[in-house]
């Protein structure tokens, strides 16, 4: 099995994180009757955006992690699917592949094994007859007629290394998926609109006693969600 595939596929399955795009929600400005605008049409007040019920994260998580995939529908990403699929379903592919593989290999060394076995003490090894030869996989039958059965042994550890290999691919990218389900979910409403505002202030001069600690200049952020103010309608 080709390694190199597989870290291949595994820095592809990354770039599901580049999605990780908010959803732009934005406040619903208040509209109040101050007292001053009789006459004039007005609203009764809106709900707020944020008092609905939010996306919940822990959903998408325990999801994800019994099947893959439906955390990824619970957050509408449905374009994600094929990857998630693709991601699971290449390893264990190759987990099939590989146990049957070590399955032929085992097999083939036993029936050389067992052919080597029923010869008489002291008899010269030859080529193995064809009807034992027949009775492997049809790619392990020139191993097996050459009677030496260390290219199969060799064969055989392979297999199961790429067969044990095949699970810890097929649990990392099971793992990846409930990850990326969660961060998805927590970043559903995150906000990165444009109603987001910078304030800097500056401290006012003042007296300062003596005796005390050094006058010092600082800068304060005020990094907030731009606050809803009554609107009237004229």
């Amino acid at each position: 099995m080709n390694r190199v595939f597989y870290c291949l596929f595994f820095a592809g399955f990354l770039f599901l994180h580049l999605d990780c795009r908010a959803q732009n929600l934005t406040d619903t400005l208040t509209i109040k009757d101050t007292g001053r605008n009789k006459g004039h049409k007005t609203e009764p007040y809106r709900v707020d955006s944020f008092s609905r019920r939010l996306h919940d994260p822990r959903k998408a998580t325990i999801r994800s992690a019994i099947i893959p995939g439906w955390g990824q529908i619970y957050n509408r990403k449905y374009w994600k699917l094929p990857l998630v699929y693709a991601a699971v379903g290449i390893p264990a592919y190759f987990y099939f592949d590989n146990r049957t593989w070590y399955r032929n290999c085992q097999h083939a060394i036993t029936v050389l094994a067992n052919y080597q076995a029923s010869l008489p003490p002291g008899t010269p090894g030859g080529p193995v007859p064809d009807s034992v030869v027949r009775m492997v996989n049809i790619k392990l039958q020139p191993l097996v007629a050459s009677g030496d059965d260390n290219d199969l042994r060799t064969y055989r550890n392979e297999y199961r290394k790429d067969e044990d290999y095949s699970v810890l691919f097929f649990l990392l990218f099971w793992g990846l998926n409930v990850v990326d389900a969660t961060v998805d979910a927590h970043l559903m409403y995150f906000d990165v609109s444009n109603n987001l505002s910078m304030q800097l202030q500056m401290p006012s001069p003042g007296y300062m006693p003596p005796g005390s600690s050094p006058a010092g200049i600082s800068l304060v952020f005020d990094l907030h969600k731009a606050r809803s103010r009554p609107v009237l309608l004229r």
